[in-house]
């Protein structure tokens, strides 16, 4: 992450164990005590071993973490959404969704569209991701707490979200580099194209990027999943759901976005650091005199090819693999210390 330049990131709790009581949870923030050379801010679950059955400890997680999420799991019972949504509101947190409906997957790995058509794949349909952000919108109505999606990836997700907003629902959401950058006829047969969500249509991405300039979707964020090489080796059917993207995401992102006039730098800058931290509620710090000095330094003008041999991460597996970008990231200094320097 410090070698990215993030001085922050917030980690879910699809965790061994998962952090669904408080001891889980001091564990987990007793190793990001020991080795963390930035800010680590955990997630808690939502439910127990996030199964859907039954809600977490949620009142005594509460100071521990900093928002609450099943991830890498949808929360299929809509009252069970709906006490955790009561629940949170009371305490004061934020719950994070992943949305995917189960029940509409039908053993499906990547986008149901022209590529799964052509290529022999099973699909995921678009449905399985916005139904419960539909159902969720409802259910804040109801509530009326503090609701923010994980990595959206369709169009109709996009449309949801923004009548949410001009509705005046409390409501915030995420989506990654590769949605942003990338459509399902772009796919090759690795295991390094293969996530979940999995990358949609040309006609959803273009709906995201219009999303990201008029203010409906708010934070950009990289869903990293480091998997082991072996995980990742077994083609679009057979390997793990997940790729990295902490390395590299400021560099993709100013490169096609900013580069290409499609957004400015500051609104990257809102995206990525200031929209977060806010929903957040992290504390973030620059330049001025007495400030604990977060920054990190870039060379916008220095190009480079991504080489996945050069991450830090264990996981190796991105679609951006050869991809030349700018914007390399020189120093990362996190509370007035060097975390991370580039060195050629």
């Amino acid at each position: 992450a410090a070698r990215g330049g993030y001085t922050a990131v917030c980690a879910m709790p699809n965790l061994n164990p998962i952090p669904d009581t408080k001891e889980k949870l001091l564990l987990e923030k007793e190793i990001i005590k020991r080795d963390a050379l930035i800010g680590v801010y955990p997630y808690a679950a939502i439910t127990m071993g996030e199964s859907g059955q039954q809600l977490s400890e949620m009142s005594e997680l509460s100071e521990e973490c900093i928002a609450f999420c099943d991830d890498g799991k949808g929360v299929q019972n809509g009252e069970m959404m709906k006490s955790a949504m009561v629940e949170a509101k009371k305490l004061g947190k934020l719950i994070a969704a992943h949305c995917e409906e189960e029940s509409l997957l039908n053993g499906g790995y990547i986008h149901m569209g022209k590529y799964a058509e052509q290529n022999g794949h099973a699909g995921i349909c678009s449905e399985s991701e916005w139904k419960p952000i539909a159902r969720d919108i409802a259910l804040l109505r109801e509530t009326h707490a503090a609701y923010h999606v994980c990595h959206i990836s369709t169009k109709e997700s996009v449309e949801l979200i923004r009548k949410a907003k001009a509705e005046g629902l409390d409501i915030t959401c995420e989506t990654g580099p590769h949605y942003l950058l990338m459509n399902d006829m772009m796919l090759r047969d690795e295991g390094r194209f293969k996530m979940n969500p999995p990358i949609r249509s040309e006609k959803d991405r273009v709906a995201l990027i219009e999303g990201l300039c008029d203010g409906t979707i708010d934070m950009i964020a990289t869903d990293h999943a480091p998997h082991s090489a072996e995980e990742k080796s077994k083609g679009l059917k057979g390997s793990s759901m997940g790729v990295v993207g902490i390395e590299t995401a400021f560099s993709l992102l100013y490169t096609y976005l900013v580069e290409t006039g499609v957004i400015t730098l500051e609104k990257l800058i809102e995206l990525m650091c200031k929209n977060p931290a806010e929903r957040f509620k992290i504390e973030y710090s620059g330049l001025r005199p007495g400030d604990r000095a977060d920054f990190t330094v870039y060379d916008l003008e220095d190009s480079y090819a991504i080489d996945p041999d050069e991450f830090l991460s264990k996981g190796k597996a991105t679609p951006f693999e050869g991809v030349t970008v700018s914007g390399r990231c020189l120093m990362t200094v996190c509370g007035g210390r060097i975390v991370w320097k580039y060195e050629k």
